[in-house]
């Protein structure tokens, strides 16, 4: 019920009598004797310290399904029981925000069908990554990839089934195009790749909540945007919600952006989404590939949200899962294992 507005008096108002000083004395005796008799709470227990740097409620506010089982999560509990709580803290940057789900080589189906029913079960919208073209990586390690064309359509066609009805963002074959482009695939599996991204975007595309970006690189490899042009049209960009720039990356925002802005324009205003999970920091100089495998001293960039402030970009994605190996470089476990200790750095160095 709202309040009340107090009523003016209906006649002159009577003047307030003035205490007696006798009856102002007898009441503060009176208090102070109450407060001398009260005992003082007994304080409860104090929760772990936050570390330096420690952020609050860390996804703020995202549109994006959070995994409450992810390896950073898990590494969270784990410190905590150790007493590493200061670290524990820190490393919340990652555990409470959303990175992508990436769909496993051999069945995808098991683990986005559990991402899925916990994303809708949150009414969030459900980040993936699928990665598993004939002759992915080129060989590099970690080379893989379906066996052939077969075995893909058959792949995708798993992945797409297990998102269903879900809301769901899908960044369609990191490097994939770039590689097709940089002359990395040969001449005879080239025309094959993008007919086969071409028939991935249908298939994704007919689930009605799903939205579909083609990645595209980023502004270090293929330095030319107008390169990417054809190829994204030919593995089927038109009929994508999109494309995706700086997967598995480093380049700042302000360089992607403006890079993305050129791409845009060259294919008629297509918006396009950003993987910021490790380029708080920027790239480290010297050689792209050497620069590229478990650099030091990077961090943590822009937080996943869909709040851009950019017309064109869609959102800002952690596509790349920080704290997940790149290699065996620099002392680094297998290619896509979780490696706790670069996670924390990565997030001690994280500005928000």
């Amino acid at each position: 019920m709202p309040p009340v507005a107090p009523r003016p008096c209906p006649r002159p108002c009577p003047r307030p009598r003035r205490p007696r000083p006798a009856a102002v004395l007898g009441l503060l005796l009176l208090l102070a004797a109450a407060a001398a008799c009260t005992t003082p709470p007994e304080p409860g227990p104090r929760p772990p310290a936050a570390g330096p740097g420690a952020p609050a409620a860390a996804d703020g506010g995202s549109a994006f399904w959070v995994d409450p089982d992810g390896d950073a999560a898990r590494q969270v509990v784990a410190w905590e029981a150790r007493g590493r709580y200061d670290d524990a803290q820190v490393l919340r940057r990652i555990a409470d925000r959303p990175v992508a789900v990436w769909g496993r080589p051999g069945d995808p189906g098991p683990g986005i069908r559990r991402a899925r029913a916990g994303a809708k079960a949150a009414g969030r919208t459900l980040v993936l990554a699928a990665h598993n073209i004939p002759h992915r990586d080129c060989g590099l390690r970690p080379a893989g990839g379906a066996a052939d064309a077969r075995a893909y359509r058959g792949w995708i066609g798993a992945f797409a089934d297990a998102i269903g009805d879900a809301r769901a963002l899908v960044v369609l074959e990191p490097h994939a195009v770039a590689h097709a482009v940089d002359g990395c695939v040969r001449d005879g599996q080239r025309a094959e790749r993008y007919r086969l991204l071409s028939e991935a975007v249908d298939r994704l595309k007919r689930n009605r909540n799903t939205k579909v970006y083609l990645d595209a690189g980023d502004p270090a490899w293929i330095r030319d945007p107008a390169d990417l042009v054809g190829p994204l049209r030919e593995a089927g960009l038109d009929r994508a919600d999109g494309f995706a720039l700086n997967v598995s990356g480093f380049q700042p925002d302000a360089a992607v952006r403006a890079y993305g802005t050129e791409l845009s324009r060259a294919t008629k205003g297509r918006h396009f989404v950003i993987d910021t999970g490790r380029n708080g920091a920027g790239p480290l100089p010297g050689d792209r590939t050497r620069a590229s495998c478990n650099p030091p001293g990077r961090a943590l960039g822009t937080p996943p949200t869909d709040r851009t402030g950019d017309p064109l970009v869609d959102a800002y994605l952690w596509v790349k899962r920080p704290g997940e190996s790149d290699g065996t470089c620099r002392g680094g476990p297998a290619a896509g294992t979780w490696w706790p200790e670069q996670a924390l750095g990565l997030a001690r160095r994280a500005r928000d």
